[in-house]
Formats: structure tokens, sequence, C-alpha cells
């Protein structure tokens, strides 16, 4: 009797190593960023995969790189494929959840995202993976203030603090700061989000992830904008842009570029912010709704800058629609810009109208 064989050699005769050796290579390209490489590999691993196990992980994979390019429905569509064929607890696969989780966020499945992250860090806390618990917190955290829900991303932030007070991890720690500076942003406390960025963007300078160091700078960037200093903005967006290079998605890109629009509009520069901002739009249309709508919002403040009045409120009309189901004060500005609009070409009915949408936007409970 030969010992030390597989299951699948005492079935059938043969080993299949060559499928697992195809799904290793595969997830090692996607861990190294060569997509190109990783999606041939995965698609095959696809296409010989014999097992629901093997099936579900080439199509896990297949959804975490179609998150990484941007495409955050189709990565839904393969996560949940995977996770259907496999009968998988994503609890067993944080990395999955993670993305997951993060691609019903962008598309503003907001509900759904916190769920996920709720389940996640509730299996992390009775497994006692301090590593994957912080990771979930952070990332329930965002989805809280993305929601408007403040009370309870403050409570969370709070409880991260107790898990992190002994982690001389700076990634770990540069996460917290982040998503205290996104709460703190969203709450309009400007000072405050601006030196939690600052502690994040110091931390992450001193380590190799230079994809979190980009982001930190694009936050950073958001905040010297809403605090009109458009040209230290561009400072923080050219060093960001420049250290995202390949690890950043589409969407990555275009949130980028949708900073560096509102800097040059701020600048007085409108026309190269409306080609900058119709290029964002472009890489976001598989995107957040949200993110949509504060980039045709953009646009339509340029072409108001052109005196092209017709297109503006047509661009805000767009942009309010995209927006209104996530009542945020950009939501509330486009109001009332589209509302002054219409007031100024005579559509007084219309223009009030739009006013009593903004009124319940600013008077909606954070």
């Amino acid at each position: 009797m030969r010992l030390g064989v597989s299951e699948d050699y005492l079935a059938t005769g043969t080993e299949r190593h060559d499928e697992n050796a195809v799904l290793i290579e595969a997830e090692i390209s996607l861990r190294l960023d060569e997509r190109e490489e990783a999606a041939r590999l995965y698609g095959e691993a696809l296409q010989q995969a014999t097992t629901s196990d093997e099936q579900a992980r080439a199509l896990a994979g297949l959804g975490q790189l179609a998150y990484r390019e941007g495409k955050p429905r189709e990565a839904i569509a393969r996560l949940e494929e995977a996770r259907s064929v496999g009968r998988v607890d994503l609890a067993d696969h944080p990395g999955w959840a993670d993305t997951l989780g993060r691609a019903y966020a962008s598309v503003d499945q907001l509900d759904a995202a916190v769920s996920l992250f709720e389940s996640s860090l509730r299996s992390a806390e009775e497994r006692q993976d301090a590593v994957e618990a912080i990771r979930f917190a952070v990332l329930l955290a965002n989805a809280l203030i993305d929601k408007t829900d403040f009370d309870a991303a403050e409570q969370l932030l709070g409880r991260i603090l107790e898990l992190t007070a002994d982690s001389n991890d700076p990634v770990v720690r540069a996460r917290l700061y982040w998503s205290q500076s996104r709460l703190a942003a969203a709450q309009e406390d400007h000072h405050r989000a601006a030196r939690y960025a600052r502690h994040a963007l110091d931390l992450l300078e001193l380590t190799e992830h230079t994809y979190y160091t980009a982001q930190a700078h694009q936050l950073l960037a958001h905040i010297e904008l809403d605090r009109q200093h458009p040209r230290d903005a561009l400072d923080l967006l050219e060093k960001g842009l420049t250290m995202l290079a390949d690890n950043g998605t589409p969407v990555d890109v275009a949130l980028f570029k949708l900073e560096e629009a509102r800097a040059l509009i701020q600048l007085d520069r409108p026309e190269e912010a409306a080609s900058l901002a119709l290029e964002a739009n472009g890489l976001l249309t598989d995107a957040s709704p949200y993110d949509s709508g504060r980039g045709y919002s953009v646009v339509a403040d340029v072409y108001l800058e052109l005196g092209d009045t017709s297109k503006a409120i047509e661009l805000y009309e767009l942009a309010a629609d995209r927006m209104s189901s996530h009542p945020s004060r950009y939501l509330m500005e486009t109001y009332e810009k589209l509302a002054a609009l219409l007031e100024g070409d005579g559509r007084k009915d219309e223009a009030l109208g739009v006013l009593k949408k903004a009124v319940a936007v600013q008077t909606q409970p954070a």
C-alpha cells in the first residue's frame, strides 16, 4: 500500500497537483499585482476546476481582480458566486470578505457592506484574532461614516483605539488615524481632520506601504480643498498619484483627478478642470453613484464658470440624482446651486421644489 497520498490518488489513482499549482501561481500573481497574468491563471484554474473548492477559489480570485480593476459590480457577482458554489463561510476567508464588502460600499450598497463587516468583525473577535478584528473594525467604521452614522462610527473607533493601544504596526495605527480623519471631515471639523490625516501620513511615510500612503495624500488634499488651500492640495495630489503608480484601481485614479479638478476650479483654471472632471467621470461609470455624482457636480461648476448655465443645470440635475441616496453636504450644495440657476432662468416652481429637497437634506439627522 502506498502511504502519504491524497484522497484523490486513492479514488482515481492520480494526483491533481496541476490545478492546485495553477491556483497558487494565480494567487501569487494577484498579490504581486501582476493582473494580466493573474487573470490568465485564474481563468485557466476555473476551466480546470474539478471540485467546488477549486471553482470557488478561482471565482473569488477573479472577483478580487475585478475589484482592483475598478469593476465592483463584476467583483460582487464573482465573489457571491464563489460564496454560493463553495458554500463558503466568509469568516474563514477574510480577504474575500474584505473585497466583497468594499465592492458593495463602492456601489452604495452600504447596508450589505455594513452587515458583512459586522459579521466578519464578530468572527474575528470570537477567534481572538486581533489583526483581523482591527481590519474589519476599520472597514466597518468607514462604512458607517459613509452612511453618516457618526455616533456608531465614533463608538467603534474608540474600541479600535483600545485594540491598537499596544500595537507597534504603523499601518494599523495609520488606518485608525485615517478613519478618524474621515469622521472629522464628515462632521466638518476640518482642523481635527487635517491633524489626524497628517498623523496617518507621517506614519505611512515610514513604511513601504505606498498604496496607503497615496490614499492618505488624497484624503489630506480633499481636506485642504475644503479649507480653500488649492495649491497645497495640488502638491499632495501630485505626490500621491506618483506613489499610487500601478497599484491603484481606476476608481482610485478617478478620485485623485476629481480632487485635482476641484483645486483647478479654486485656482480659476476652469477649462483644465472640466477636462479632468469629465475624465474622472468616465473612470467612475461602474463605481459609486455618490462619487460619480460628485464628479458631475464639479463639471457643472466648471460650466457655470464658463457661463453655460443650461449645461450646468443639466449636470447639477444629474449629479443630484446620482447622490440622492446618500445625503451629504455635497448633495445639499448641489441642490442649492441648481435652485439658484433655475430661479435665474425663470423656473421658480422648479427652484422651490429643489430648495425643499436641500432643506430636507440639511435637517436630516446624522
